[in-house]
Protein backbone atom coordinates (compact mmCIF):
# COMPACT_ATOMS: atom_id res chain seq x y z
CA UNK A 1 0.00 0.00 0.00
CA UNK A 2 1.16 3.39 -0.31
CA UNK A 3 0.87 6.02 2.29
CA UNK A 4 -1.02 8.97 1.93
CA UNK A 5 0.52 12.62 2.61
CA UNK A 6 -2.03 14.68 4.15
CA UNK A 7 -0.76 17.95 3.25
CA UNK A 8 2.17 17.55 5.96
CA UNK A 9 5.46 18.16 4.66
CA UNK A 10 8.59 16.69 6.81
CA UNK A 11 10.55 19.52 8.63
CA UNK A 12 14.34 19.01 8.13
CA UNK A 13 14.87 21.27 10.57
CA UNK A 14 15.96 21.88 14.39
CA UNK A 15 14.33 24.36 16.29
CA UNK A 16 16.96 26.35 17.99
CA UNK A 17 14.98 29.31 19.73
CA UNK A 18 15.41 26.88 23.48
CA UNK A 19 18.95 26.56 22.92
CA UNK A 20 19.37 29.87 22.66
CA UNK A 21 17.28 30.87 25.43
CA UNK A 22 19.37 29.01 27.62
CA UNK A 23 22.48 30.03 26.54
CA UNK A 24 21.11 33.76 27.17
CA UNK A 25 20.55 32.79 30.12
CA UNK A 26 23.64 30.87 31.15
CA UNK A 27 25.96 34.00 29.87
CA UNK A 28 24.06 36.33 31.88
CA UNK A 29 25.03 34.20 34.96
CA UNK A 30 28.79 34.14 34.13
CA UNK A 31 28.27 37.69 33.19
CA UNK A 32 27.29 38.63 36.77
CA UNK A 33 29.59 35.95 38.62
CA UNK A 34 32.86 36.20 37.27
CA UNK A 35 33.47 39.62 38.89
CA UNK A 36 32.43 38.40 42.10
CA UNK A 37 35.00 35.13 42.02
CA UNK A 38 38.05 37.56 41.37
CA UNK A 39 37.11 39.87 44.83
CA UNK A 40 38.64 38.55 47.64
CA UNK A 41 41.31 37.80 49.80
CA UNK A 42 43.50 34.60 49.03
CA UNK A 43 44.30 32.97 52.24
CA UNK A 44 45.63 29.27 52.81
CA UNK A 45 44.06 28.13 55.89
CA UNK A 46 45.79 25.12 57.96
CA UNK A 47 43.83 21.69 57.98
CA UNK A 48 42.79 20.51 61.63
CA UNK A 49 45.59 19.78 63.14
CA UNK A 50 47.92 20.70 61.06
CA UNK A 51 51.67 20.82 61.98
CA UNK A 52 53.37 23.23 62.78
CA UNK A 53 54.35 26.13 59.93
CA UNK A 54 58.24 25.84 58.85
CA UNK A 55 59.36 28.70 57.62
CA UNK A 56 62.19 28.94 54.59
CA UNK A 57 63.46 31.92 56.23
CA UNK A 58 65.37 32.38 59.27
CA UNK A 59 63.65 34.80 60.83
CA UNK A 60 61.31 35.02 63.03
CA UNK A 61 57.39 35.37 60.72
CA UNK A 62 55.98 38.69 60.72
CA UNK A 63 52.87 38.44 63.06
CA UNK A 64 49.97 41.56 63.01
CA UNK A 65 47.99 40.80 66.23
CA UNK A 66 44.67 42.25 66.16
CA UNK A 67 43.14 43.07 70.19
CA UNK A 68 39.61 42.46 70.79
CA UNK A 69 39.53 46.60 70.57
CA UNK A 70 40.88 46.44 66.68
CA UNK A 71 43.88 47.73 67.67
CA UNK A 72 46.61 46.53 65.07
CA UNK A 73 49.81 45.73 66.58
CA UNK A 74 52.90 44.40 64.19
CA UNK A 75 56.25 42.71 65.60
CA UNK A 76 58.87 43.88 63.05
CA UNK A 77 60.44 47.92 62.78
CA UNK A 78 59.28 49.61 66.11
CA UNK A 79 57.55 48.72 69.19
CA UNK A 80 55.52 45.36 69.44
CA UNK A 81 53.61 46.12 72.40
CA UNK A 82 52.45 49.67 70.86
CA UNK A 83 49.54 49.73 68.71
CA UNK A 84 50.53 51.30 65.28
CA UNK A 85 48.25 53.02 62.21
CA UNK A 86 47.28 50.85 59.01
CA UNK A 87 49.93 53.11 56.99
CA UNK A 88 52.62 52.52 59.49
CA UNK A 89 52.20 48.64 59.33
CA UNK A 90 52.14 48.24 55.82
CA UNK A 91 55.42 49.86 55.53
CA UNK A 92 57.13 47.88 58.45
CA UNK A 93 55.82 44.92 56.76
CA UNK A 94 56.90 45.80 53.08
CA UNK A 95 60.43 46.37 54.63
CA UNK A 96 60.15 43.30 56.39
CA UNK A 97 58.92 41.58 53.23
CA UNK A 98 61.58 43.17 51.03
CA UNK A 99 64.73 41.86 52.90
CA UNK A 100 63.09 38.38 52.84
CA UNK A 101 60.34 37.58 50.50
CA UNK A 102 60.05 34.06 52.10
CA UNK A 103 59.66 34.72 55.52
CA UNK A 104 56.19 33.45 56.89
CA UNK A 105 53.40 36.46 57.37
CA UNK A 106 50.54 35.49 60.41
CA UNK A 107 47.18 37.10 61.37
CA UNK A 108 46.88 36.83 64.96
CA UNK A 109 43.08 38.22 66.15
CA UNK A 110 41.51 37.78 69.57
CA UNK A 111 38.10 35.62 69.03
CA UNK A 112 35.82 38.45 70.21
CA UNK A 113 36.90 40.87 66.58
CA UNK A 114 34.95 41.54 64.09
CA UNK A 115 35.73 39.33 60.58
CA UNK A 116 35.72 42.52 58.64
CA UNK A 117 38.69 43.55 60.92
CA UNK A 118 40.93 40.96 60.40
CA UNK A 119 40.00 40.99 56.46
CA UNK A 120 41.17 44.61 56.68
CA UNK A 121 44.30 43.73 58.46
CA UNK A 122 45.02 40.88 55.92
CA UNK A 123 44.42 43.66 53.03
CA UNK A 124 46.67 45.69 54.41
CA UNK A 125 49.74 42.70 54.31
CA UNK A 126 49.04 42.17 51.34
CA UNK A 127 49.56 45.36 50.02
CA UNK A 128 53.15 44.95 51.97
CA UNK A 129 53.62 42.69 49.47
CA UNK A 130 52.52 39.34 51.63
CA UNK A 131 51.56 36.67 48.56
CA UNK A 132 50.29 34.07 51.32
CA UNK A 133 48.83 34.91 55.17
CA UNK A 134 48.40 32.59 57.90
CA UNK A 135 46.46 32.09 61.22
CA UNK A 136 47.90 31.93 64.55
CA UNK A 137 44.83 29.44 66.75
CA UNK A 138 45.65 27.45 69.77
CA UNK A 139 45.90 23.96 68.65
CA UNK A 140 42.76 21.64 69.29
CA UNK A 141 42.43 20.16 72.77
CA UNK A 142 43.17 16.40 72.63
CA UNK A 143 40.26 13.93 72.73
CA UNK A 144 40.74 12.55 76.05
CA UNK A 145 41.19 15.95 77.81
CA UNK A 146 37.97 17.02 75.92
CA UNK A 147 35.96 13.68 77.35
CA UNK A 148 36.84 14.18 80.92
CA UNK A 149 35.74 17.98 80.62
CA UNK A 150 32.60 17.31 79.64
Amino acid sequence: MAQVSRGRRLMGEINVVPYIDVMLVLLIIFMITAPLLTQGVKVQLPKAGAEPLNSRSAKDPVVLSVDRQGNLYINVGGDPQSPAEPDAIEARAAQALQEDPQRAVLVKADTAVAYGVVVQAMVILQRAGASKVGFVTDPLPLRSQRRAGS
